[in-house]
């Protein structure tokens, strides 16, 4: 299984996104992710774009509906040539498994299908008092993971610092992708649960998701490199 580093391109237009992309030379080609605020400022044109410069493309839209609806938005999905698409594993199992069958073409390929267990701005306190959850946060987490697992997805998203416990209940090709990502002596931001590079490939992510790290750093392309170096050894 290989692992990688996700670029999180939270850019608001496409000036901004490829004005980032020229600062590496043609031999270094990141996997980015195009969130909601990229796709929304440039839709689909910019991810052909990014695919013509020869980029992985990870589509993070979160899709959380009605089975049928989420299922034909998956269809839509499926003709772009995106590398691994996401849905809220809270959506529950027969949306996840309309996903899945909406994102498959008829050729039987499709990208990678992951789910979100909780977002890494969430802690207890939210879950408890505003989300009125009263199951221990790690518990939601995994039971959502196994959820996903059985509805045939092919990882989650959640903290580096519940990778491992995913894989031991999930089973070691279960992909884990790790938001929550910072270098060392980094502002956290608004996210709550969150680790370096080097202890998320300790605690057993298979990709991290970096962005301030990366796109906010002096110098982006060292600042990726080393996020690199860290993950990957």
């Amino acid at each position: 299984m290989k692992k990688d580093v996700i670029i999180a391109c939270d850019f608001n237009s496409k000036e901004q996104l490829f004005d980032f992309l020229d600062k590496f030379d043609g031999s270094e080609k990141p996997y980015l992710k195009v969130g909601m605020e990229l796709f929304y400022a440039g839709g689909v044109e910019i991810v052909k774009e990014i695919k013509k410069r020869g980029h992985k493309i990870f589509l993070d839209l979160k899709l959380h509906d009605i089975p049928n609806t989420v299922k034909k938005a998956m269809a839509v999905l499926s003709a772009y040539d995106v590398d691994m698409v996401n849905l809220h594993a809270s959506g529950g199992s027969v949306m996840m498994k309309g996903a899945l069958e909406g994102l498959t073409r008829a050729d039987g390929t499709r990208p990678l299908l992951i789910a979100v267990t909780q977002l890494t701005s969430t802690n207890q306190e939210l879950m408890t008092e505003e989300l009125l959850i009263d199951k221990p946060l790690d518990e939601v987490v995994m039971s959502y993971a196994k959820n996903a697992k059985n509805s045939g997805l092919d990882g989650v998203v959640c903290s580096p610092l519940e990778a491992g416990k995913v894989k031991s209940v999930c089973g070691e090709n279960f992909l884990t992708i790790t938001p929550g990502i910072r270098l060392a002596g980094d502002a956290v931001g608004d996210q709550k649960r969150v680790t370096t590079p080097a202890l998320a490939r300790e605690l057993g992510s298979d990709y991290i998701v970096v962005g301030r790290s990366i796109t906010g750093a002096e110098d982006p392309v060292a600042a990726y490199r080393k996020c690199v170096k860290e993950f990957l050894g």
